[in-house]
């Protein structure tokens, strides 16, 4: 039976969502804008978080808390997990809004920053979870996973190809991590090694993207 704050979270979700897709206005308003942030719409960090581009993007986050949340609740209270969800929703949207501050007319809208963090705040308490996709016929440890996410999620902030929230994704699985970390500080015991390689990884996703300019040839 699924979890009272996982199912609130889920059907918080899809209500507003939904809500979101049927009208334009209420979409605008509560979504991740830069220049709403610059004029002090702060609301919208959190907001964005409830609303989707379509159902199969909501389905998408919620398939994916719906299996790795259980994992987290079972190890936190209920407030602990709400404190590393929406810490992870708020962390990923803020470096969005600062990554992109150039761009004034940046937007964006779903909860990956707050599952990826709920994702990897699993990995963390279990770090030989197996992950299965359906395209790779064979498991994935949970680390060798979070270390590959990792590095997927700089390659797309650098090509900024896609239209996908690298940046959000980046920020909240760290965020989910540093937070869980703070409330349950033995996890170092069992994972240290993975905490240091993630570690190792943002810092070096960390000089790329802020002591060398993305794009520029060196000369």
């Amino acid at each position: 039976m699924i979890h009272p704050v996982i199912a609130l979270i889920i059907v918080a979700n899809l209500i507003i969502t939904r809500r979101g897709i049927q009208n334009t206005s209420f979409f605008s308003k509560y979504k991740l804008y830069i220049s709403g942030i610059n004029a002090g719409q702060y609301y919208r960090y959190f907001t964005s978080g409830f609303l989707h581009v379509d159902m199969t993007h909501l389905l998408f986050n919620m398939v994916v808390l719906f299996f790795f949340a259980p994992i987290v609740i079972q190890q936190f209270n209920n407030l602990e997990f709400l404190i590393i969800y929406f810490s992870s929703l708020f962390l990923g949207n803020w470096f969005s809004v600062y990554y992109n501050q150039n761009d004034l007319e940046y937007t964006a809208v779903g909860a990956s920053g707050a599952v990826v963090g709920i994702l990897f705040s699993s990995i963390l308490l279990e770090p030989n979870l197996e992950l299965y996709f359906l395209l790779i016929p064979i498991p994935i440890k949970g680390y060798i996973f979070a270390v590959a996410y990792i590095i997927y999620s700089l390659i797309g902030m650098r090509k900024k190809t896609d239209n996908i929230g690298h940046t959000a994704h980046l920020a909240g699985g760290i965020g989910g991590v540093v937070v869980s970390l703070l409330l349950k500080p033995d996890i170092w015991v069992t994972s240290s090694e993975l905490i240091l390689t993630i570690a190792l990884i943002s810092g070096i996703a960390y000089l790329l993207l802020f002591h060398f300019k993305v794009g520029e040839k060196t000369k």
